[in-house]
């Protein structure tokens, strides 16, 4: 799916630095997959 959204280009920039990420694309869906991971476990 494609979606057009506004980004933090700092907080951008900080996710890259940690993750070693440079594909934004990448890094969304990284984001997105650590969100559900820590959203599943609280709901245990």
């Amino acid at each position: 799916m494609r979606t057009k959204i506004a980004l933090d280009d700092e907080l951008v920039a900080k996710a890259q630095d940690f993750t070693g990420l440079t594909d934004k694309s990448a890094l969304v869906r990284e984001a997105l997959k650590a969100l559900l991971e820590r959203e599943s476990a609280r709901r245990l």
